[in-house]
């Protein structure tokens, strides 16, 4: 089984590193191929250019980074993406990669009549979401929408077609008791471990 997990954040001392460090930690104790993408190491570029567009009409990505990543993806049978919430979004870095390798021809295709989406992911199993956040829950779902569950898990990765999507969402982290820290990272053990 291979797990692989996206990540984008520009500091190595946040709690994303440390959600993706025990999402990691989880599925290697579990006997798992761990691929670790990292965005921010690999200087990936989010900029959909023009010919990345053109690549989008003709179901074919033009960029080879994002080439790479969704040949990475075909092989995973779970996926874990890990990234802070600012401004109630993910960062560039994390939109990029969704607007470049979430792709027509690649990771997905169209129904017939167009209006429908079919996941050409066919070895994965499970999807993992796992978000930090300064913003209480309760405000972030009520307030503003639950914008990651509409954009993300509903617009994106089960339009196209993927089961077994779950969001990890960290909330009020700067505020947060370390036993509560302690209990989201068992959390992200615990889904890199691929377990229910």
């Amino acid at each position: 089984m291979k797990t692989v997990i996206v990540t984008s954040h520009p500091y190595d001392g946040s709690f994303c590193h440390a959600l993706m460090m025990s999402a990691k930690k989880g599925a290697e104790a579990h006997g798992q191929t761990v691929d670790v993408i990292d965005l921010e190491a690999d200087h990936f570029d989010p900029v959909m250019h023009s010919a990345d567009l053109i690549g989008f009409l003709k179901h074919k990505a033009q960029d080879a980074q994002a080439q790479d990543y969704i040949a990475r993806l075909k092989d995973a049978d779970h996926l874990i993406l890990v990234f802070p919430i600012w401004w109630e979004l993910m960062p560039a870095m994390m939109k990029g990669f969704i607007d470049k390798v979430i792709f027509p021809g690649e990771t997905f295709t169209y129904t017939k009549n167009g209006t429908g989406m079919i996941s050409q992911l066919p070895k994965l199993q499970s999807t993992t979401i796992m978000t930090t956040m300064n913003t209480p829950r309760s405000v972030y779902r009520w307030l503003y929408g639950d914008a990651i569950q509409r954009a993300l898990i509903r617009g994106t990765f089960k339009k196209m077609g993927l089961q077994n999507v779950k969001w990890l969402s960290c909330n009020m982290v700067k505020k947060s008791s370390d036993s509560k820290r302690t209990k989201w990272l068992r959390a992200a053990e615990k889904a890199g471990a691929a377990i229910a």
